[in-house]
């Protein structure tokens, strides 16, 4: 019997290398298409920079693990043959449905899939077990962990939303700022603007983050909280003196540090948060094995309280995953797939075809947009409506050049915003959807740049509508 689940371990360990490659193919979207829309650097030095910001990442994610062992049931329910069962299941579910998904070029959650499949499984498992014992249905509800599925669930769908209304008011500001001639603004503010970025990038990805780190010593988070502040100011200002003397006397384009700063941290935090997706559950499978070996119990009989304990994923573990992870990033072509589609929907400029079609809802949105916009046109004063229209008024394309998808100030907002909640969330030890706040995120900074015309405003809220219903 011990040398079946032997088999069954490695058979886990064997998928989850396998879903690490579909995962990632899906969700380098997230922290790609941003940098590689405004094209600020060549494409080997973004996937470089991306590649060391999700191997760092990965040690960072050790405490989210707790998600696979008991974020969604009861493990104490469960005798050890069950739980393998489920979570067998799981990784064979995950590896079909993202592939499915990657194939159609759809970014999809990995974190939603997970988190309905361990549902979806446990409900069966519990459905299954009192059924041949003769008990009720009805008793399926005290095998799942109820009040922590639903925060898990509420939470990813509350962040659809905050992601599209943060990603919209963030930008319309940046853009008020800046405008679309941002070059005058730049010299002004751009130091500033670098400061604040880089520093709330570091305070949320390293500070906040740092408590799930398998490598961090409790003294060292406690030396963080206590000087949180002091840290924070020196930073800011540290910074912003260090960027404005590469801005002057250097002549080092800032955008250009602050959108690979970004695509790092949102790669880092990618990876702090979604790697329980991909081998949260194998690891889950492996401590299960572990515990029921040291029993010496019947595989029926031995009961998986154990998995309830606090536990921290070995390093080595976490390193070979996002070893994993950064070969995906480089070898993968449906990757490349997906970060197009989200590109297509947030790009200033629409093609001679649209990716996706007209819809009833995408109609009803933009009519209703359109009539509101009016009432608001006709209440604003003439003199405010005028200083808005020449902040938002695009720069003109040289003759030659090829229009880029996005600008670097949407796509410098784009990586930080959806880093900052990405990495607020994980420092929670909330899982909540990497693909569905960046692609939310870019939604909104596009909505607020004027980047869905009439023209294409159907198609592309048909586009995100086809992505989020998925």
């Amino acid at each position: 019997m011990e040398q079946y689940y032997l088999a069954l371990l490695a058979f886990l360990a064997v998928i989850a290398v396998i879903d690490l490659f579909v995962g990632v193919s899906n969700d380098a979207v997230n922290f790609l298409n941003s940098a590689l829309g405004c094209r600020i650097a060549k494409f080997r030095t973004t996937m470089w920079v991306a590649s060391i910001g999700v191997m760092l990442g990965a040690t960072f994610s050790s405490g989210m693990m707790e998600i696979a062992r008991s974020g969604v049931f009861h493990p104490q329910m469960f005798s050890f043959a069950e739980i393998m069962v489920v979570f067998f299941a799981v990784m064979v579910a995950d590896v079909l449905l993202l592939d499915a998904f990657n194939s159609l070029g759809l970014p999809t959650s990995t974190t939603v899939s997970i988190v309905f499949e361990l549902l979806g499984s446990a409900i069966a498992a519990a459905a299954y077990k009192l059924l041949s014992t003769g008990a009720s249905l009805l008793e399926v509800a005290d095998y799942i962990n109820n009040s922590k599925a639903l925060a898990i669930i509420s939470g990813i769908l509350i962040s659809v939303a905050v992601a599209f209304v943060a990603g919209a008011v963030v930008q319309y500001v940046a853009r008020l700022i800046f405008s679309f001639k941002f070059e005058g603004a730049y010299r002004k503010v751009g130091a500033v603007y670098a400061g604040i970025s880089i520093t709330a990038i570091i305070y949320f990805l390293v500070m906040k983050g740092a408590k799930g780190a398998s490598f961090m010593r409790p003294e060292w988070i406690d030396w963080i909280n206590a000087n949180t502040q002091v840290i924070l100011a020196v930073l800011f200002v540290g910074f912003s003196i260090l960027f404005q003397i590469l801005m002057n006397v250097f002549k080092v384009n800032i955008f250009k540090v602050i959108i690979l700063a970004g695509t790092f941290s949102l790669a880092f935090a990618f990876a702090g948060n979604d790697l329980v997706n991909f081998v949260g559950v194998p690891l889950a499978a492996w401590e299960s094995w572990k515990e029921w070996t040291a029993s010496g119990s019947d595989v029926s009989g031995f009961m998986m309280g154990g998995l309830l304990n606090p536990s921290t994923a070995p390093t080595f573990f976490l390193l070979a995953s996002g070893l994993v992870m950064v070969l995906t990033l480089w070898f993968s072509k449906k990757a490349h797939r997906v970060i197009q589609t989200s590109i297509n929907l947030s790009s200033s400029h629409s093609g001679e075809q649209e990716q996706f079609g007209a819809s009833l809802p995408g109609r009803m949105i933009v009519r209703a947009s359109m009539s509101a916009g009016r009432i608001i046109n006709q209440i604003m004063p003439i003199p405010l409506k005028r200083s808005l229209a020449n902040r938002f008024e695009p720069a003109p394309t040289k003759p030659g050049e090829v229009p880029l998808p996005f600008d670097y100030v949407r796509a410098s907002i784009n990586l930080v915003l959806s880093a900052i909640l990405i990495a607020s969330a994980t420092s929670l030890k909330l899982p909540l959807s990497t693909t569905y706040v960046t692609f939310m995120v870019a939604m909104g900074s596009s909505f607020a740049d004027g980047a869905w015309d009439r023209e294409t405003a159907v198609y592309r809220i048909s586009g995100v509508l086809t992505v989020i219903s998925g």
